[in-house]
């Protein structure tokens, strides 16, 4: 198995993420090749909580430019966690 620490990348906080916490839903950065049931292992090994439900989707590769030198961002992968009604909320978020 996977270290979960490799699975789960960072949290991604944003107004809209921040709302969503009020419903015990949580957004992370995940690795690309990583599916729903490895993210869902790889939560409620860290933070000792139950996962009810969890949403991916790839964030795309956007362009950008730098003076006269273009490229594009990384793609990268997100997953909003859903947690069940019984669980704590996650303590890692209660000071944002």
């Amino acid at each position: 198995m996977k270290n979960p620490r490799d699975i789960i990348k960072r949290p991604v906080i944003t107004e809209r993420t921040s709302e969503m916490m009020a419903e015990k839903k949580y957004a992370f950065e995940v690795d690309l090749r990583a599916n729903k049931t490895e993210i869902k292992q790889a939560i409620e090994q860290i933070f000792n909580v139950k996962v009810s439900n969890v949403n991916t989707l790839r964030m795309p590769a956007k362009p950008k430019r730098y003076g006269r030198h273009s490229g594009y961002t990384s793609e990268w992968k997100k997953a909003i966690v859903s947690l069940s009604a019984d669980s704590k909320e996650l303590e890692f978020f209660e000071t944002v």
